[in-house]
């Protein structure tokens, strides 16, 4: 603990814990344990503090939106984070410019503490002596990652920015060797034999690890028609062991991580490119959620059990679709042994999608870009996701298995993990019933909102022109989804009870849930492994998830009794995974970041249209209709004049010439400025000067009232031409005097 000296003086005297987070500004906030709003700090309480430092802080005052400002009064923990950035060498002193800007101080770096690194390179710094009032950090360097244009350098930082485990312990690979190289006769025992089933995995060109395996064929429903299902997921249980090597780093990762041509399993590529992997045409153990489908797209019946399976053909997405376009085609002929099951996948897939609209559930249908990276790892474009019938009627087999998992746990009444997504919180609900009535939406949600009411809102919204604006912000008005062991339901699924059952290779939950199936048909009680014991702060963090996610408290007759220590380490377990789902997918996004950035630096001065997905008091972004990159047009940028925020409509709109900016609106840009440590793009709009000569025009009393249309101008530019030669110097003059007060004015803040 750090008291760094200031005053306990303030205007309030609670303490208040939490976590800072920086800003590039050089200012920060202190993100609050107790969920509250986030108190800002001004740059000079930065100094002694660092991004991620535990701290207490007092409210000092609030500003005039009610927002706390606060002083840091002690310094509770300093993680033990290391900081990447470039080593530089300045009038002989050595520092190393961080490359996440939140952290704002550049490390000094004593002369003999620079190792290898040499002037310009990427490296790790580990601190010897933290910020103070008056000091800056000093360090060393720990690893020297490369020069900044090495290929996959930009994976190499966000592995470590963030945190992410990239390395397996000794004692993992180890046991990994250990393991057989494949399925062995007394593996086999006890497990259903389905080799004989022709199972099939369908999955995208670029997948190696294969967890999920299908099969359907018509069936009789009680008195109806319908189908067999079967969902056969690789067991990775029955090779990682609960408290093995293997399971303390897949615990640690929870998940693997996806960046352009690389992934970081969860598992050793022995377990999840091998003997996990249901590759074709090999014995593999499973998992199996055998069910029975209505023709209404009802579960009719499900059983699980462990089995042994030989995966009949490795699909790709691309060529389902062809087959189920054509059952003629080329694709077909070559697969006709297995077209019939095709199928037949389809048909049930068309069932359990009925039921997917009857239910009410959420489906917006938004753009997946996805990045073609060549030999180096420089882009080569940006190419959108098509989503076919092939990618939907496996999202709905699968969907279909984890409703029934976690329907086999909740009836059990054995603890385990629930995929949990809760309805708008009410901020969010007041943000969207304003914007829908503001844009003239005749549908709106009520005060405990069901799927269905934003499922018919979108459909009724369908063929508006701002109907990509409106499904953006019903998405935006969503929670994010969470693992925890008190079940909430999927709101945006419209299911009660909801699990991740299906992807045990690349997510640790899964695995867990898979040992809670295996223990219920084993009449026994599934312990959770010796996990490291959560700190004060996770404590209370899991204490706030639970609250989050229990019943609303109007809702209790009486107050809920405290979750028992069983809850609370499948709390803390999925506080853990639910926290390291957020960092895969930060790293990631950091990744593809930096990718854009300096795949846009050969296009800067470039034009390009677009269509505006954001609009802030600071300006719009704005995505390029070709190259799907995201780029920020500052509010400055904007044209001459001053521009309010409508949180209502979530929209920029122009004082003086009533332009709008909303999300859905069509710009063209110029790329202006690219920030690759900022991960940042700035655009600029393209006006072709059509606003500066309309108000010189204007001051000659020849000019159109509002904003020119091309045609206004190019009619007045006619008559001005046709003017006396003194009268166009005249005109020149206007214009230039009009742009210099442009320049001039300042925007307002």
């Amino acid at each position: 603990m750090k008291n760094i000296g200031h005053s306990n003086t303030g205007l309030l005297l609670d303490e208040i814990e939490g976590v800072i987070q920086g800003h590039r500004d050089g200012h920060g906030f202190v993100v609050r344990d107790d969920g509250e709003g986030d108190i800002y700090l001004p740059p000079n309480e930065m100094r002694a503090v660092l991004h991620k430092d535990r701290v207490k802080a007092r409210i000092v005052r609030h500003d005039r939106r009610g927002r706390a400002e606060g002083r840091v009064v002690e310094i509770i923990e300093r993680p033990p984070h290391p900081i990447i950035g470039r080593l530089l060498h300045e009038s002989g002193v050595w520092l190393v410019a961080p490359e996440d800007k939140r952290y704002g101080q550049d490390v000094l770096i004593p002369k003999g503490a620079t190792g290898l690194a040499k002037p310009g390179q990427v490296v790790v710094v580990e601190l010897t002596e933290p910020p103070s009032l008056y000091g800056q950090p000093v360090g060393r360097v720990k690893e020297v990652l490369g020069e900044i244009d090495d290929p996959g350098m930009e994976i190499e930082i966000a592995v470590r920015k963030y945190g992410v485990p990239h390395e397996f312990s000794d004692a993992c690979l180890a046991l990994a060797r250990s393991l057989p190289d494949k399925v062995r006769p007394q593996d086999k025992a006890h497990r259903v034999d389905l080799t004989d089933v022709p199972l099939v995995t369908i999955d995208g060109e670029d997948a190696r690890d294969f967890d999920d395996a299908v099969y359907c064929e018509p069936a009789k429903v009680g008195r109806t028609k319908g189908w067999r299902l079967l969902v056969a997921i690789a067991d990775v249980s029955n090779y990682v062991e609960t408290g093995s090597a293997i399971d303390i780093d897949a615990y640690d990762r929870a998940t693997s991580v996806y960046f352009p041509r690389r992934v970081i399993p969860m598992l050793p590529e022995k377990l999840s490119n091998g003997l996990c992997s249901l590759n074709p045409e090999v014995e593999r153990l499973c998992m199996v959620c055998d069910m029975l489908i209505t023709g209404t797209g009802e579960i009719y019946a499900y059983q699980f059990y462990p089995a042994v399976m030989w995966s009949h053909a490795r699909f790709t997405y691309t060529e389902v679709a062809a087959i189920l376009a054509n059952t003629n085609g080329p694709e077909a002929v070559r697969r006709k042994e297995r077209v019939q099951d095709l199928l037949n996948l389809h048909d049930v897939y068309r069932a359990l999608l009925k039921a997917r609209m009857q239910r009410g559930a959420v489906d917006f249908e938004t753009t997946e870009t996805q990045i073609v990276c060549d030999e180096s790892g420089r882009i080569e474009r940006i190419v959108p996701r098509t989503r076919t019938d092939a990618h939907r009627l496996i999202e709905e087999a699968m969907l279909a298995a984890n409703v029934c998992s976690a329907d086999f746990i909740q009836e059990s009444k054995h603890p385990g993990l629930f995929r949990v997504h809760e309805g708008p919180t009410p901020e969010k609900k007041d943000i969207l019933r304003n914007y829908l009535k503001a844009i003239g939406v005749p549908l709106t949600i009520t005060e405990e909102p069901q799927p269905a009411e934003f499922q018919r809102i979108a459909e009724a919204t369908r063929d508006r022109p701002d109907s990509q604006q409106i499904h953006t912000m019903l998405l935006r008005s969503m929670q994010q989804a969470i693992y925890t062991p008190i079940n909430s339901g999927h709101f945006g699924l419209a299911y009660d009870a909801y699990t991740h059952f299906t992807s045990p290779i690349r997510r640790y939950p899964d695995l867990l849930v898979h040992r809670v199936i295996k223990a219920i048909l084993a009449r026994r009680k599934y312990e959770l492994p010796a996990l490291p014991t959560p700190g004060e702060a996770h404590e209370k963090l899991a204490r706030r998830l639970a609250s989050k996610v229990r019943a609303p408290a109007h809702k209790l007759k009486k107050p809920a009794p405290p979750p028992s220590r069983d809850v609370q380490a499948w709390e803390a377990a999925g506080l853990h995974c639910s926290a390291n789902e957020r960092r895969a997918d930060e790293a990631s996004r950091d990744v593809e970041a930096w990718l854009k950035c300096k795949y846009m630096r050969e296009h800067l001065g470039e034009e390009y249209s677009g269509v505006v997905t954001a609009a802030t008091t600071f300006g719009i972004f704005v995505t390029l209709d070709q190259m799907y990159v995201e780029g920020l047009v500052h509010i400055t940028e904007l044209g001459g004049e001053y521009f309010k925020f409508d949180e209502a409509r979530q929209e920029l709109r122009g004082e003086r010439t009533g332009i709008r900016y909303a999300i859905g609106s069509r710009v063209r840009v110029q790329v202006s400025r690219v920030d690759l440590d900022g991960r940042k793009i700035d655009f600029r709009l393209v006006r072709e000067g059509e606003e500066l000569i309309a108000r010189a025009m204007k001051e000659k009393g020849v000019a159109p009232t509002g904003v020119p249309t091309k045609t206004s101008t190019k009619r007045a530019a006619k008559k001005a031409l046709a003017e006396p030669a003194s009268s166009i110097h005249g005109l020149r003059a206007a214009v230039k005097k009009a742009a210099s007060k442009v320049k001039s004015r300042k925007p307002r803040r």
